[in-house]
C-alpha cells in the first residue's frame, strides 16, 4: 500500500506524518497523534462526536481523509483546557450538567467553541441551531444549551476583565522596579 507525507498544525503544533491515503482524519488524530478526545461514533458523519475545527470551520473528522487535511490547521477538544485548568466552556458544561455519558461532549464543546468565537453573545435560538448538528442521547439538549449560554457569559466577563488584569499586572511590575 502506498503512503503520503502530510503536514498539519494540530492545536498549534506542527505535525508531519506518513499516512495511508484512506486513513480517516479521526483515526489519524486518535491513533497517530494520540489525541483520543475526538470520539468516533457513527462513522457516517451523522452524530457529530468526531467534530473538529479544520481551517476555522467545524468538520466531521470521520468524513475526511487525513491526506485531505494536508497543510491545514486543526483544532481538537484537547486544545480547550486541562483537568487542572478548564476552559470556560468546559467549566460551564460541568456547572450546568451539560454532559452525562460524555460521548457527544467533545463534538459539542468544539461546536460551542466555534460558535462563541464567531458570536460571543448568541441567543438561545442560535445555540439550539448549532447543537442540533450533533446527536446527544442522554441530556435532552437543554443542559447543553444552558452550558453554552453560561460559557458565553463567562467568556465575555473574562474579556471585559482582561484589560483591568493587564493594568494591575503592569502597575505591580512598575512598583516592583521602584
Amino acid at each position: 500500500m502506498s503512503t503520503i507525507n502530510i503536514t498539519v498544525k494540530v492545536n498549534g503544533k506542527p505535525r508531519k506524518a506518513t499516512v495511508p491515503p484512506r486513513l480517516l482524519l479521526s483515526d489519524f488524530i486518535r491513533q497517530n497523534l494520540n489525541l483520543p478526545g475526538t470520539h468516533v461514533g457513527c462513522e457516517h458523519g451523522v452524530c457529530g462526536c468526531c467534530t473538529v475545527i479544520v481551517d476555522g470551520a467545524p468538520a466531521r473528522s470521520c468524513l475526511m481523509f487525513a491526506v485531505q487535511a494536508d497543510g491545514s490547521e486543526i483544532t481538537t477538544v484537547e486544545s480547550l483546557g486541562r483537568v487542572d485548568s478548564l476552559h470556560p466552556i468546559q467549566q460551564a458544561f460541568w456547572e450546568e450538567h451539560g454532559l452525562q455519558c460524555g460521548f457527544c461532549t467533545p463534538g459539542m464543546l468544539i461546536l460551542a467553541y466555534d460558535l462563541l468565537q464567531r458570536n460571543p453573545n448568541p441567543t438561545e435560538e442560535e445555540v439550539r441551531d448549532v447543537v442540533s448538528d450533533n446527536l446527544c442521547r442522554c441530556t435532552g439538549y437543554q443542559n447543553i444549551i444552558n452550558s453554552i449560554l453560561k460559557a458565553a457569559g463567562k467568556m465575555r466577563d473574562a474579556e471585559a476583565n482582561a484589560p483591568a488584569r493587564a493594568d494591575v499586572a503592569a502597575v505591580s511590575k512598575m512598583e516592583a522596579v521602584q
